[in-house]
């Protein structure tokens, strides 16, 4: 089990995504990953959403907690420097086929509910915000 902190950015009816394609899938998550040791969650949130995308975000509030396989901490967030889409992390650096591929993505909001956006449950909470 490992906690993990990500982001929400939406900017101009249009949410930050990460487009996830492995072999026989493609489904889209939001930036962020595990939370090390002496970091919070927020704190998690805003360095893994600058090393997979590129760009520094404010932390506006906490939208949702969601259990799975720990916690998971879902924050409203705005960019305030970076460049979308440079992100450095290890997903780019060290690419596998049976990690797949990332890539950054801007998908309208009125698209969400027909992609396969993971977890749904935060794609219900932003439409419903």
């Amino acid at each position: 089990m490992r906690n993990r902190g990500a982001t929400i950015i939406l900017e101009k009816d249009r949410v930050a995504l990460i487009k996830r394609t492995k072999p026989h899938t493609t489904y889209y998550v939001f930036p962020g990953g595990g939370i090390e040791t002496g970091e919070t969650p927020e704190e998690a949130a805003i360095r893994e959403t600058y090393e997979e995308i590129g760009v520094h975000v404010k932390i506006q509030r906490l939208l949702k907690v969601l259990p799975y396989s720990g916690k998971q901490y879902y924050y409203l967030a705005e960019i305030i420097g970076g460049t979308f889409g440079a992100g450095t992390g290890d997903e780019y650096k060290n690419p596998s086929i049976k990690k797949g591929s990332y890539e950054p993505i801007w998908i309208n909001l009125k698209d969400l509910t027909s992609l396969d956006v993971r977890p749904k449950e935060i794609v219900e909470a932003i439409l419903a915000d």
